[in-house]
């Protein structure tokens, strides 16, 4: 075996053992639904694209086991491990408790967590949803989150401020939603949403204490052929939704908010090559005198929109993001990629390009179904970033977020 091989295989090793030692302290085996809505089994690994060198025993047994007790979500009923629900910057390791139940034989969903990370960012929710009303065309729910993130990054409005800028504030936000989800098609969903927001900066030195309260509203349309979403090799996503924050404390604050977002995912050679791009513009539209809020103001830069750059680092009214990134299997179940990101922010949209990039090359740990990790260096104009993460880089955790992104999060 050459040394590369060598090299490439101790990596992956370390990635899958570094998962499973997370996975064996804060995992438990939970109760699964044996329901219509339950994920579809993992194939064997013969029936999966074969990768180059010779999978790892620790490797596939770190895989079948995060698969077995963590790939089903929001299928499964008790507890769980909450992970997902904390912003990026909050530090490398965040976790905490939840519970899910469905009742009336799955008409009723009950939802509930909350999580704490190493950098003190702090989380609770708690979710009501009837599901399957319409012949399951049609889902109604409430959710209810509160957040206290202790060190939110802010390098300021454009995308020319330095990084000797760079200043924090400490966000708590209350929110509480009201939505509707219609289905005329598996593949399709027509969205609207309600809710009441109501931040406050606790500690900075550039924002006032004293924020306004919001009702936000949402209007959106999914078109979804994805394979698996949290790890897909095939398919498409076509995304628009149309938002209103209005400040019911002054109107100040009161704006609009326009999304356009698609992503592909085009296989080669039985699944073992896979090319994704995905592009993503979010637009600000406001009346004279009227602002956006610096903490709900389009963002791009950390894991999952400009990687070389650090989390949250350019703000502006309008922001616009184009990702390219290519997969070829290592071993059955790790994946070698290499990714280029483009994008920019602009107080208008005619001013918006491609001028910020980055480039570099990483590993995703995953089943045929779930990505259960990723490890990612990424080089920009501004230096090295190196990333580690539970999720797929386009798993686009906003589809299936229901209350306002406060801090807006790539």
């Amino acid at each position: 075996m050459t040394s590369s091989a060598l090299l490439i295989r101790s990596v992956v090793v370390g990635l899958a053992l570094a998962v499973a030692s997370t996975s064996l302290v804060f995992g438990q085996a939970q109760e699964t639904r044996s329901t219509a809505q339950a994920s579809p089994p993992l194939p064997e690994a013969a029936s999966e694209p074969q990768g180059f060198i010779t999978e790892p025993v620790p490797v596939e047994r770190a895989v079948l086991f995060m698969d077995r007790h963590f790939a089903s979500g929001e299928v499964s009923n008790g507890f769980y491990v909450d992970f997902a629900n904390i912003i990026p910057g909050s530090g490398w390791i965040s976790g905490g408790p939840g519970y899910r139940q469905w009742l009336s034989k799955d008409r009723v969903f009950v939802d509930s967590s909350a999580a704490i990370s190493w950098r003190g960012y702090k989380t609770a929710q708690a979710r009501f949803e009837l599901p399957r009303l319409a012949r399951s065309r049609l889902s109604i729910g409430s959710q209810f989150r509160w957040q206290d993130f202790t060190q939110v990054d802010y390098f300021g409005e454009g995308p020319d401020g330095p990084e000797a800028n760079r200043g924090e504030y400490h966000l708590r936000s209350q929110n509480l939603v009201g939505y509707l989800t219609v289905r005329p098609r598996k593949w399709l969903g027509i969205g609207a949403e309600i809710g009441w927001l109501e931040p406050s900066i606790r500690e900075s030195t550039f924002a006032v204490a004293n924020q306004p309260t919001f009702v936000h509203t949402e209007a959106s349309v999914t078109a979804d052929t994805r394979d698996f979403p949290g790890h897909p090799t095939r398919g498409s996503l076509v995304r628009a939704a149309a938002s209103n924050f209005s400040d019911h404390d002054s109107g100040v604050f009161s704006f609009n908010r326009y999304e356009a977002e698609a992503a592909h995912f085009l296989p080669f050679a039985a699944s073992r090559f896979v090319v994704a791009v995905h592009g993503w513009l979010v637009a600000s539209d406001t009346t004279e005198g009227r602002f956006v809020p610096f903490y709900l103001q389009p963002s791009l830069g950390g894991h999952n929109s400009l990687r070389g750059y650090a989390d949250y680092r350019f703000h502006d009214r309008n922001m616009l993001v184009l990702n390219a990134e290519a997969r070829v299997p290592m071993t059955t179940h790790v994946d070698a990629a290499v990714f280029v990101d483009a994008g920019n922010v602009a107080a208008r949209v005619g001013d918006l390009d491609f001028e910020k990039r980055s480039y570099g090359a990483g590993l995703r740990l995953h089943t045929r179904r779930q990505t259960f990790a990723r490890f990612d260096v990424a080089r920009s104009g501004e230096g090295w970033q190196f990333v580690f993460r539970l999720s797929d880089p386009l798993n686009l955790a906003r589809l299936s977020r229901r209350t306002a992104p406060v801090p807006f999060v790539p």
